[in-house]
């Protein structure tokens, strides 16, 4: 009796006790869910940016709305050409003078001073997790025109020996449009420090659209790529060189861009 109730407890072990160990060792695991929080709420970068006629700089502070949008508030500050500014150099010396490169025609240089809002966009499944996505942005804004007088160092031959001269350093004007054009008159460029005191400031407004290859929202360290195009408008036309029968300024200005953008993401 004794030994039949031993083989008995024997086999319930075996039969019961190993149908409860294997629950309990094939009991499949609870799913993990994807991340359902945003880590990081805002961003703060700075960006370098080359257009078809110039570059800038600029700065982006961010809010990280969704793991696909962010808006952000731009400040952006940029030096702009015109197409047909070309430069050269006479490589000579008077009165102690070097010439320096010039600009034949050149008026102001033109720089412009933005501040805007924009709206970035991702356009993967990626943006939840680490790694390279794709996306797009858009940005519209006030714009501040920045005119500086371009100054020329100009010979002046006396009448009556011209031999003798004197060497000025002038911006153009109306009443010296003659002088400021002629080439043979030109020695070059004057010292940078010309012009600084005289600026002045058209108001304009401007946009950007253009599309983006960027790291996912959980990585801290921000890294982007953007490549797209840009436009601003002003009040009145832009003098950046001389206006001739043959050459005339315009109050706009559109340009494809390139631009590097480095950052962090913070709570």
């Amino acid at each position: 009796m004794r030994s039949v109730i031993i083989i008995s407890s024997i086999l319930y072990f075996v039969l019961y006790g190993g149908t409860l160990q294997g629950q309990v060792s094939f009991q499949p695991k609870k799913a993990v869910s994807d991340q359902k929080g945003i880590i990081y709420r805002k961003e703060i970068s700075g960006f370098a940016q080359w257009n078809t006629y110039g570059y800038g700089i600029g700065f982006r502070k961010g809010k990280i709305k969704t793991y696909y949008k962010t808006t952000f508030t731009h400040f952006e500050f940029d030096y702009l050409k015109d197409s047909r500014e070309s430069s050269q150099n006479k490589n000579i010396q008077l009165i102690g003078t070097i010439s320096k490169s010039f600009k034949y025609g050149k008026q102001n240089y033109f720089y412009s001073l933005k501040i805007g809002k924009g709206v970035k966009k991702h356009l993967t499944e990626k943006a939840k997790r680490r790694g390279v996505i794709l996306g797009y942005e858009w940005e519209t804004g006030g714009t501040l025109g920045l005119l500086r007088p371009y100054y020329l160092d100009l010979v002046y031959r006396e009448e009556t020996n011209a031999s003798l001269y004197t060497i000025k350093s002038e911006k153009y004007t109306n009443t010296n449009t003659t002088k400021f054009l002629d080439y043979n008159s030109i020695l070059g460029r004057s010292n940078s420090g010309y012009g600084w005191g005289e600026i002045k400031v058209v108001p304009g407004i401007h946009g950007k659209l253009g599309m983006m290859v960027t790291t996912g929202i959980f990585d801290k360290t921000l890294k982007s790529l953007y490549l797209g195009i840009t436009s601003d408008l002003y009040i009145r036309k832009i003098p950046i060189m001389v206006e001739t029968e043959q050459i005339k300024n315009k109050p706009y200005f559109i340009n494809f861009y390139v631009s590097m953008e480095f950052g962090q993401r913070q709570n």
